[in-house]
């Protein structure tokens, strides 16, 4: 039996329909959409079949150092063949080979017209264009979506009368009477109460204000998921772990097309607006990679090759993030470390030059008025001291507790509502969790506001003329010089924000839980730094009143004089933050970066790099997956984790199948099989490909065939070549012997078939075996025993072998 297991299940191929071939599997048990009937038929992210994808007559079915293509029954190449089943992954050595084919194939033009030369100029080029046009979609859409949501979150508590257009901060600044004191108070900005009631005074007013913001938090969150459950389900979610999976290779056709990018633009401005704990910069990825999907589609050098558009999708989450934070650097660096697969020098620049265009546009565009990328761009002046490194580190543990806490709790949580009737629920789950976030959420001001904005509070660093009650010290000081400002005594305003952000921190540690995941679009990345900046500051306030206090104590005499400047409490906000977005993703170089981009400041790297690596250090004691790893798993994707060494002595014998008391392989002969046999054994397995041997008796090894490819060429056949029927003797030899007279026509399939499929003898350690799926990105591999067929191993059965080593379920591996 174990043949290449196919993902999806192709039972009901009949003969002469190629309709049929299509799955009957659900795609919403296989994505795990409750509640929804997904419409492939939109789906755009790959090519479609008809006169789309030509195999390059140089190519001989994807084995290496095949040239010499035998001519079939048709000159033209078969519409289809070299495609790819959804739910499957590509075959990266074939991908590769076609374009260099294709590479030589223009370099060899080139020099034989004018017209051929300029074509290939153009071929070069358009990787370049491809970017620019990925960074200006992307930085355009970024834009869109900053200011739609700042408005939209606005909307929950009131209006501007001055232009119903403007958000609370814009609509005050063109007020002409408003004073510094109160520079967020202004006639032109109504609460609903005033609109209602025509009071903001009182009970009553304050019991409308809270109605109302509940009641627009209910109304976004139940637009969104009711958009994504209707329009596309692929819209929910962070997006990160299917990009990983996508950049390894797999497919998932529809992710990354028109209607996922419609959709998770809208509805991530309405969720963000709904004020759940969770954030856009994940979801910023999924939107930038899907640009780049499309773009694609314009030209053919990726829209015809599938591990090109990969290059490109690289490039387009170093864009996503890069928008998303404001660091074109650190979001390169993020691809690279954390979602690409496959990332040559070449998509290294362009991955910088997109990330450049996107981070231009969105500077262009000003969503925040300020002159800056993000809301919670900052900048400290006072140094750091040596002994500061202690409370770093603490930080940084925290980071990794709080980290390896949320993905346990958050993967069992999504496990359940998985196996359990929750997840046929969807709507109701969200507006549940919503109704709980928003009235937990209104009687406080610091859970009240957005995300962002909190972040942004508690970065600062206050000077004379801040007017929060973090900035809420007894002045005992004579100076004028705002930027001088020493260690003060904490006043009524500071502990009051203390015991406020010990309560924003319980609620977000615990809410943070129950929403990501959720059937809405949902990132991590700011809820996890509310979570530790909320530490880091109530850290910072807590030392710089130590500091103050007791400034003749060993630990502060040194360095810490009386009326000095002695402590940051924003600083200590910002590496708490970098801790638990550590903690949680296990990002380490690209997470330094994109801190240090935010801030501006060199000086503060050690620190960060500190808190990022304990961090890691402590979540990696607790579990060796970060969260986007843990949702791959459990989702049951095939990714091959190329940072994980497998270190278990184990051979291919022990991995492959058949195993000792399994059927035998399933084979075809390469010259005594007629259609009919060939279309029962398509019929009666769910095998994604067969080898091809010279005998049943010999079972010396001649190639490997894949199942789509042999049932769009004998549907084709049977089309377009006269005589072919159920008879008719398929050979995949280079020739066929002479046929009686009177007999039906052959098949000749040789141009399918890989004649170099990567082989593996039985006694070849899994520790091989394992490097070599992972280097090459491999789907199966043929295991001989002195040159005869043994059996075969597919990355699924890789991954399962790995689980197994590791005391995991198998089982949870879903496709190949």
């Amino acid at each position: 039996m174990a043949m290449w297991q196919g993902a999806m299940d192709n039972r009901g191929f009949q003969q002469g329909s190629f309709n049929s071939f299509q799955s009957s599997s659900s795609d919403e048990d296989l994505m795990d959409i409750p509640g929804t009937a997904m419409d492939f038929s939109m789906r755009d992210d790959v090519p479609p079949l008809d006169g789309e994808i030509e195999e390059d007559k140089s190519y001989n079915g994807g084995g290496i150092g095949s040239s010499n293509r035998m001519m079939d029954f048709l000159e033209e190449p078969i519409p289809g063949v070299g495609t790819y089943d959804d739910f499957n992954t590509i075959d990266w050595v074939r991908e590769k080979s076609r374009d260099r084919d294709r590479h030589r194939e223009i370099t060899n033009k080139s020099k034989e017209s004018t017209w051929a030369l300029i074509h290939s100029v153009s071929d070069a080029f358009s990787g370049w264009l491809l970017m620019l046009l990925i960074g200006l979609l992307s930085g355009s859409l970024a834009g869109l979506i900053d200011i739609s949501a700042h408005w939209m979150t606005d909307l929950k508590e009131g209006i501007c009368t001055g232009g119903i257009w403007f958000n609370h901060e814009h609509c005050c600044w063109n007020s002409q009477h408003v004073t510094f004191e109160d520079r967020d108070k202004c006639p032109e900005w109504n609460s609903w109460s005033q609109l209602i009631i025509s009071t903001n005074e009182g009970a009553f007013a304050y019991i409308v204000n809270y109605f109302m913001y509940v009641l627009w938090a209910l109304l976004f969150a139940f637009l969104a998921v009711s958009l994504v459950k209707v329009f596309a389900p692929y819209a929910c979610g962070s997006g990160i772990p299917e990009i990983k999976t996508i950049l390894s290779g797999f497919i998932i056709r529809g992710y990354l097309g028109k209607w996922t990018l419609i959709i998770k633009t809208i509805t991530l401005v309405l969720a963000v607006s709904s004020g759940l704990s969770l954030g856009k910069e994940g979801p910023l990825v999924h939107v930038a990679c899907c640009c780049g999907n499309i773009l694609c589609h314009c030209f053919n050098k990726y829209r015809k090759n599938e591990a090109k558009r990969r290059e490109v999708l690289s490039a387009a989450a170093a864009a996503g993030v890069s928008v998303a934070f404001g660091a074109p650097i650190g979001g390169v660096l993020f691809s690279l470390e954390e979602v690409s697969y496959y990332f040559p020098l070449k998509t290294l620049w362009r991955s910088f030059f997109a990330a450049l265009v996107a981070a231009f546009t969105l500077r262009s565009i000003n969503p925040f008025g300020n002159s800056r990328l993000v809301l919670f761009y900052v900048e400290f002046h006072t140094p750091w001291h040596l002994f500061e490194l202690v409370p770093f580190i603490l930080l940084g543990i925290f980071g990794g507790l709080w980290g390896a806490l949320f993905i346990r709790t958050n993967i069992a949580w999504c496990r359940k509502r998985k196996t359990t009737q929750l997840g046929k629920y969807p709507v109701i789950e969200v507006l549940v969790i919503t109704a709980i976030t928003a009235i937990l959420a209104f009687p406080n001001e610091y859970t009240r506001m957005s995300t962002s904005e909190l972040i942004s509070e508690l970065f600062n660093d206050c000077g004379l003329l801040d007017s929060s009650k973090l900035c809420d010290y007894e002045n005992r000081f004579n100076t004028s010089k705002a930027g001088e400002l020493p260690d003060r005594p904490a006043g009524v305003g500071v502990y009051s924000a203390m015991w406020q952000l010990a309560l924003t921190l319980i609620l977000k540690i615990v809410i943070t839980i129950f929403t990501f995941g959720m059937k809405i679009p949902s990132g991590l990345f700011i809820p996890s730094m509310a979570v530790g900046a909320i530490a880091g500051r109530l850290l910072g306030v807590g030392m710089e009143q130590l500091a103050y206090y007791h400034h003749d104590w060993a630990i502060f005499n040194s360095w810490c004089s009386q009326g000095a400047d002695c402590i940051t409490p924003g600083l200590y906000a910002m590496v708490g933050a970098a801790a638990c977005l550590g903690g949680v993703t296990r990002m380490t170089v690209s997470l330094v970066v994109i801190m240090f981009e935010l801030t501006g400041g060199l000086e503060y790297i050690v620190p960060l790099m500190a808190a990022a690596m304990t961090s890691k250090w402590v979540a990696d004691a607790l579990g060796r997956e970060g969260i986007y790893d843990a949702h791959i798993r459990l989702n049951g994707y095939p990714f091959l984790e190329a940072k994980e060494e497998f270190a278990h002595k184990t051979l291919a014998m022990d991995v492959m199948k058949p195993r000792r008391n399994d059927p035998l392989l399933t084979v075809l002969t390469q010259d005594s099989m007629t259609v009919e046999d060939v279309e029962t054994i398509i019929s009666e397995t769910t095998y994604s490909g067969f080898p091809v041997v010279v005998s049943r008796e010999s079972q010396r090894l001649v190639g490997f065939v894949l199942r789509r490819d042999l049932i769009i060429s004998i549907e084709n056949a049977r089309k377009k070549q006269d005589g072919v029927v159920s008879t008719s003797v398929i050979y995949f030899t280079e020739h066929s012997p002479p046929m009686p007279p009177y007999t039906p026509p052959t098949l000749k399939l040789r141009n399918i078939l890989d004649l170099s499929p990567f082989t593996v003898t039985d006694l070849t350690p899994m520790e091989i075996v394992v490097d070599i799926f992972r280097k090459l990105g491999l789907r199966q591999c043929l295991v001989t025993h002195n040159g005869r067929l043994l059996g075969i191993i597919t990355k699924k059965d890789v991954l399962k072998h790995i689980a197994q080593m590791a005391n995991q379920d198998p089982d949870s591996i879903l496709f190949n």
